[in-house]
C-alpha cells in the first residue's frame, strides 16, 4: 500500500511521475542489480574466469520478473547487503548457474553500479525535459523580442526591458545547468567492481580485464580506482540536480510574481474546469507554480544531506549510501515531477503584452528618469542632471504628479528643453536598449537563427 507522497494514488501526481516512478520502482531496482551481476558473469565466461555455460545460463535469466522480490524485502530485515537478491536469483537458476553468480564480487560493487544505472535512466528524463523546458523559453524569447515590459530592480520599477529579454535570460541560465548535466555525465556514470576492500584481491589474474569487459557491457566508464568511499561522484550529481531546481524555482517563482492581480502580466495555463477555490469560484489561482516552487524547494534541501555522506569510514562505511538510497531517488521523482509540470507551463505561457504596456506608465514617467537625467546630462553636466531629476522624481513621487509637468516647470529644464524633447524622454517604448540585441545572442548561443519563427534549431 502507498505510503508516501511519491507513490500517493491521490496526490502523487503532485510529487512524481509515472515515467519516474518506473525507473525507481523494486522491479527496476532489481532488475539493474541483476544486469550487473549479468555483465559480470559474461565478461567472466568470456574470460575462462567462469563456465561459459554458468554465465549463459545466468545472463538467460537475469529477469526481474522471475524472482520473488517481497522475499528480498524479508530478508533485508536481517541483512543490507545484496545477498537477498542473490538468494531470490539462486532460487530461478538451474544447472547449479547459482554458485557462479557473483564471482569475486562484494555487495557494495552490485549496489553501486545498480544505483548509477537507475540514477541513469533517470538523468536521461531529467535531460531531456530540461532541453524541452529550453527550447520553450528560446520560444518566449524569439516571439517576445521586441515585447516592452517593466524592468524590475528590488521588486520595483527600474527601467524598460522586453519580455523576450527577460525569458532569454532564462533560457542562458538554464542552458548552462544542461551543459553542467551533460559534463558531469563522464564523472558519475562510472561503474564500481573491485571486491572487499577495492583491491580486486578476489580476481588477483583477470581482474581488471574483467572490470573492463563488464563496465564495456553496461556502457559505463572504468573507476581509475575503487570507489567505495568516494561519494564525489553522488554529491556531485545532486547537487547539479538541485542547481537545476534553483533555476526552474527561480523561473516559476518570477511568473508567478507577475501573475499578481495588480500586475498579470503572466499567468500559469488556464482551462475551464480548472477550481482555484471552493469558495470563491473567481480565483485562477497559480496552483502549478506553486507546486512547482515546493518541489524544486524540497530538491535543493536534498543537496546537503549527499555531501555530508561524502564523510565515509576507512574502506567501507554503508551508513554513506544508505543515505544516497533513500535521497537520490527522492530527488530525482521530485525534479522529474517539477520538469514535467514546467515543461506545460513555459509552453502555453498566457502573457499579456497589453497589460506589460499598461504596467510601464503606472509611475507616471518616474520609470524614465535615467534616460531623463542622461540627456539632461548632455547639455547641463552629470551631478547637475542627476540633482536636478532626482528632485523633480521625489516631487512627482510624493505628490503623485507626472514627472512630465514637474519637469516642465523646472526652470533649468524648461530652458534646455522643448515639450516634443521631453516627451520623447519619458517614452518607455523607445528605452529598451539592445534588449533585442542580447536575446539574438541567447538565441545563437543556443543554436536559433534569429528571425526563425518556427521553433526549429538551426
Amino acid at each position: 500500500m502507498p505510503s508516501t507522497a511519491i507513490d500517493s494514488q491521490i496526490h502523487g501526481c503532485m510529487f512524481s511521475t509515472d515515467e519516474m516512478r518506473e525507473i525507481w520502482s523494486d522491479k527496476s531496482w532489481a532488475q539493474k542489480w541483476l544486469d550487473t551481476e549479468a555483465a559480470l558473469a559474461k565478461a567472466q565466461g568470456e574470460l575462462g574466469v567462469i563456465p561459459q555455460d554458468k554465465a549463459d545460463t545466468i545472463n538467460k535469466y537475469a529477469k526481474a520478473e522471475l524472482l520473488d522480490i517481497p522475499s528480498i524485502g524479508e530478508f533485508y530485515k536481517s541483512s543490507i547487503t545484496i545477498v537477498p537478491l542473490l538468494r531470490a536469483f539462486k532460487a530461478v537458476l538451474p544447472d547449479h548457474a547459482g554458485e557462479f553468480v557473483h564471482w569475486g564480487a562484494t555487495s557494495q560493487d552490485i549496489v553501486d553500479t545498480g544505483m548509477v544505472l537507475l540514477q541513469r535512466d533517470a538523468y536521461k528524463v531529467i535531460l531531456r525535459d530540461m532541453k524541452l523546458c529550453l527550447g520553450y523559453l528560446l520560444d518566449l524569447a524569439e516571439k517576445y523580442r521586441l515585447t516592452p515590459q517593466a524592468g524590475r530592480t528590488h521588486v520595483v520599477h527600474a527601467i524598460p526591458i522586453t519580455f523576450g529579454y527577460k525569458a532569454a535570460v532564462w533560457a542562458d541560465e538554464l542552458g548552462r545547468d544542461i551543459k553542467r548535466l551533460e559534463e558531469m555525465a563522464p564523472r558519475v556514470f562510472v561503474g564500481e567492481m573491485s571486491g572487499a576492500v577495492g583491491t580486486l584481491a578476489s580476481q588477483p589474474e583477470k581482474g581488471l580485464e574483467t572490470q573492463k569487459r563488464m563496465f564495456e557491457i553496461l556502457d559505463l566508464r572504468v573507476p581509475v580506482i575503487s570507489w567505495h568511499v568516494q561519494r564525489d561522484n553522488q554529491a556531485e550529481f545532486v547537487q547539479v540536480l538541485a542547481l537545476c531546481a534553483g533555476t526552474i524555482g527561480r523561473i516559476c517563482h518570477e511568473i508567478l510574481e507577475l501573475q499578481r492581480t495588480e500586475i498579470l502580466e503572466l499567468e500559469e495555463p488556464f482551462f475551464m474546469g480548472k477550481v482555484g477555490s471552493s469558495t470563491m469560484p473567481h480565483k485562477r489561482n497559480p496552483a502549478v507554480l506553486e507546486n512547482v516552487l515546493a518541489l524544486c524547494r524540497n530538491v535543493r534541501s536534498i543537496a546537503p544531506s549527499i555531501v555530508e555522506s561524502m564523510v565515509s569510514e576507512c574502506e567501507r562505511d554503508w551508513g554513506c549510501f544508505l543515505s544516497e538510497w533513500e535521497a537520490i531517488p527522492r530527488a530525482c521523482h521530485l525534479l522529474g515531477c517539477a520538469l514535467e509540470k514546467s515543461k506545460n507551463i513555459f509552453q502555453n505561457l498566457i502573457v499579456y503584452p497589453e497589460h506589460m504596456k499598461r504596467n510601464l506608465y503606472v509611475q507616471k514617467g518616474l520609470m524614465m528618469s535615467e534616460n531623463v537625467m542622461m540627456h539632461l546630462a548632455r547639455r547641463l553636466g552629470r551631478m547637475t542632471a542627476h540633482e536636478i531629476v532626482y528632485k523633480a522624481c521625489m516631487e512627482a513621487y510624493e505628490k503623485e504628479e507626472d514627472l512630465k509637468i514637474v519637469l516642465m516647470k523646472t526652470p533649468a529644464v524648461e530652458e534646455a528643453f522643448t515639450e516634443e524633447e521631453i516627451d520623447h524622454m519619458l517614452d518607455p517604448l523607445s528605452y529598451v536598449g539592445l534588449a533585442p540585441v542580447f536575446v539574438d545572442r541567447v538565441l545563437e548561443e543556443y543554436g536559433r537563427k534569429p528571425g526563425c519563427k518556427c521553433g526549429c534549431e538551426k
